[in-house]
């Protein structure tokens, strides 16, 4: 069985990522969402929200598993048991990032990179854009789940040019 790991902070999660996760089924076997842990951001969404909301957009989505990633990526890897992990693609910037990045996971950890392009109708889908359009009070919903677009209108994770951000980004 071949188990592979997609990573990223998914915050928020974006339809681009609900695609790439759907398509990264049909490379492996089981498919492992790894929410990751930046010590050196300030997430928008806490941890638990980001993994919540993961899960309830995937929900019915089989061999798929959303889980938080304390750590290095080849250290969560190992202790999952992956084959490899994979990657969503959507420009040149993108490649010269993340080949350096698997590059590295390949010497020190052992474990191979796939990258999946984006699909042409989400490559201008990013978290970034979500986060930047939520802070000036715009509908985010032709780009995220229900879910996220209903946290993103209940004005708990926007508002930075329109009001008060909220304090903080951390759980647990």
């Amino acid at each position: 069985m071949t188990t592979a790991v997609l990573p990223g902070s998914f915050d928020p999660v974006t339809l681009g990522h609900i695609d790439l996760i759907r398509r990264a089924t049909r490379v492996a076997d089981l498919v492992v969402v790894a929410v990751g842990v930046n010590v050196s951001k300030t997430p928008v969404l806490t941890v638990r929200q980001r993994v919540d909301l993961l899960r309830e957009a995937l929900e019915g989505v089989p061999r798929v598993e959303v889980a938080r990633m304390d750590g290095l990526l080849v250290d969560f890897c190992r202790d999952r048991g992956a084959d490899l992990v994979i990657k969503g693609i959507r420009d040149s910037a993108d490649v010269s990032s993340e080949i350096i990045q698997a590059s590295v996971n390949r010497e020190i950890g052992d474990v191979e990179t796939v990258f999946l392009p984006t699909s042409p109708e989400m490559v201008h889908v990013s978290s970034t854009i979500v986060r930047e359009l939520a802070a000036w009070g715009m509908d985010v919903s032709r780009y995220v789940p229900p879910g996220v677009a209903r946290v993103m209108a209940d004005n708990g994770a926007v508002g930075t040019h329109r009001g008060a951000r909220r304090e903080g980004g951390s759980d647990v």
